[in-house]
């Protein structure tokens, strides 16, 4: 499998979503990555349930929605009804990280968890088999455009370990900071997919930045 790439909506125009969308519908993007803030788990607040709705309304391309909440356990089912297709929750988040990922595959969808920085991917040793996305968070979680943690290609790499040791069918996902100089190292490492918010945003040509992301 080449690898994919989700556009993160964090970074698009919230004033000309529609065209946003439409430009990621006609383009190479695999996935559209939505960033749920509450302003408690993370510093910033983003958007929720009327933009995710919206955003299905227009695009057939698979809703991968990140939260970054606190107890996610209580909107599961309002963000499947919303149009989610993925839905990622933080380790740092949950209390029963086996509980709530079952109950994302109970409703329909695929279930992955996040690792902030600082979390070790060790500590997914016993659920790994049971997940379909595990999201590595490669800057800080809360605000688009910081700077590329470089310890995530090591984790990238023990992450591929524990997953071949495990049989387990889970893709890595990357998230922050990445971009055209380091896509072709963090797809070598073992990445399967690939979240550009600024990247392709920030581009004068995002659909071009796309099909170049794509390319390495």
């Amino acid at each position: 499998m080449s690898h994919l790439i989700a556009p993160s909506l964090l970074s698009a125009d919230f004033a000309n979503l529609g065209k946003d969308v439409e430009m990621l519908n006609n383009s190479q993007a695999d996935w559209l990555h939505l960033d749920i803030m509450d302003g408690l788990f993370v510093p910033n607040i983003s958007f929720g349930f009327p933009i995710i709705k919206s955003v299905k309304k227009m695009t057939q391309k698979p809703l991968d929605v990140h939260l970054m909440i606190v107890d996610p356990d209580r909107y599961l089912e309002e963000f499947v009804k919303a149009g989610a297709d993925i839905i990622t929750v933080h380790y740092e988040a949950v209390n029963h990280l086996h509980r709530s990922i079952h109950a994302i595959k109970d409703l329909g969808c695929k279930a992955g968890v996040v690792l902030n920085p600082h979390t070790s991917v060790s500590l997914l040793e016993n659920i790994i088999a049971d997940l379909d996305v595990v999201l590595l968070m490669s800057v800080n979680p809360g605000y688009g455009g910081q700077k590329f943690i470089e310890n995530t290609f090591d984790k990238i790499k023990a992450l591929k370990e524990l997953i071949l040791k495990k049989n387990s069918k889970a893709l890595i996902e990357i998230d922050g900071g990445v971009g055209t100089h380091n896509i072709k190292q963090l797809v070598e490492a073992g990445a399967d997919v690939l979240v550009a918010g600024n990247a392709v945003f920030g581009s004068e040509n995002p659909t071009k930045t796309i099909e170049l992301l794509k390319s390495f």
